[in-house]
């Protein structure tokens, strides 16, 4: 008996139709031109050539236009665009101290009656031209003038500073939660001198974070929190207190004028600003580090570090340049609170947990490795023409 053909022959004419159908993409495959190779990766710089690259771009100052735009915006008597999203929360507060009977402020606003400003408390921000007063213009100008590179600001920071001498030595006391995991307050305590950051709390932590505040270094972020509260206080360590701090916006040189105006009846130590040229100094060797950081990590080419960090936002810390400080005017300098753990707060006064996008912390911590084991290194530093003076890091 024959066996039926069916399956068979349905299976082969399967086979025939599915190669039929894949024959013309074969025959595309084959007869196409052969895909381009991929170009090979540049090959990496050598050492020499990569750290002058790194040298030049952390010369590049990103913040400069808008910074530029902002005093120009100040001088002709409007409120920095930057500042105007402030402004909306200053008016619903009602609390910011442009108060100028209160304050006897040297701000004044055109097109209002007296009636306008009867209760200072709650003197909204001015929504007109600002007319500043001519002291106040000129310190202006001046400070964008003299924010230029000129490291040897460091070694003259004793002077600029006003101090009768170099301090013999500094305790620099930052804000990380890695304070609590010691007793080190009396350490602290034996310097001669001690910098708070930020306005940090001491009651109830004396034991890890001591007891004593020479100097008081904020940024101005901080200070425009201040100018909001009746009064302008700023000083919690104590009306004698100095209080020195760089700024972040041209527009909080208004709360400066303000806060100083306000305070000096019930403080004895104004609120200074830092020398321009620190701050360049300070924002060029940050950046080095962050630079150089970005291509160990990720391999890719100098040039792409804008793309992973805005430039015109990219700052420094509050604790780098309070070093920086601390290295200008002491002879040997102790740093407590600085670097961090993966179970210790962010500050250990607060329940914050998350960094600033702005700051790039692990390039701060290089060059605070840099700075206390080899300073010779560190770029820009050697331009200085200061002997760096010893600095201990307890971590």
């Amino acid at each position: 008996m024959k066996r039926p053909l069916r399956g068979p022959f349905a299976a082969l004419l399967l086979v025939v139709l599915c190669g039929a159908a894949s024959f013309p993409s074969a025959l595309r495959r084959a007869l196409a031109p052969p895909a381009p190779a991929l170009a090979p990766p540049p090959p990496p710089l050598d050492p020499a050539r990569l750290n002058a690259t790194l040298l030049r771009l952390a010369a590049l100052d990103g913040s400069e236009p808008s910074l530029r735009r902002d005093v120009d915006d100040l001088l002709e008597g409007r409120l920095p665009a930057s500042g105007r999203a402030r402004a909306r929360a200053w008016r619903r507060d009602r609390l910011h101290p442009l108060h100028l009977r209160h304050h006897q402020f040297p701000v004044h606003r055109r097109g209002h009656a007296d009636r306008d400003h009867a209760d200072s408390l709650l003197h909204p921000l001015p929504r007109e031209e600002l007319l500043l007063d001519p002291a106040l213009r000129r310190a202006l100008r001046s400070w964008h003038r003299l924010r230029r590179y000129d490291p040897a600001v460091l070694r003259d920071l004793p002077a600029v500073l006003a101090l009768p001498a170099r301090i013999p030595s500094c305790a620099v006391v930052g804000n990380s939660g890695i304070l609590l995991r010691h007793a080190h307050g009396a350490l602290i305590d034996s310097h001669h001198a001690v910098f708070r950051l930020n306005n940090a709390r001491v009651v109830g932590y004396t034991a890890h974070v001591g007891a004593k505040t020479n100097l008081s270094f904020i940024n101005s972020n901080i200070l425009h929190l201040c100018a909001r509260r009746p009064g302008c206080f700023c000083h919690p360590y104590g009306s004698g207190v100095p209080v020195l701090l760089y700024i972040c916006q041209a527009a909080h040189f208004l709360d400066v004028a303000a806060c100083n105006a306000s305070s000096l009846a019930t403080h004895d130590a104004p609120i200074s600003i830092t020398d321009p040229r620190l701050d360049v100094l300070c924002a060029r060797i940050v950046k080095y580090y962050s630079l150089r950081r970005f291509v160990a990590e990720t391999g890719r080419a100098v040039e792409d570090w804008n793309g992973a960090h805005d430039a015109a936002l990219f700052h420094y810390s509050s604790g780098m340049q309070a070093i920086m400080v601390a290295v200008g005017v002491c002879d040997r300098v102790s740093v407590f609170g600085f670097g961090k753990v993966a179970d210790a707060k962010h500050h250990y006064h607060s329940n914050q947990k998350n960094e600033l996008d702005l700051h790039d912390y692990e390039a701060e911590y290089a060059f605070y490795r840099d700075l206390a084991e080899r300073p010779q290194v560190v770029p820009f530093l050697k331009d200085t023409g200061l002997a760096v003076p010893p600095v201990v890091f307890y971590h």
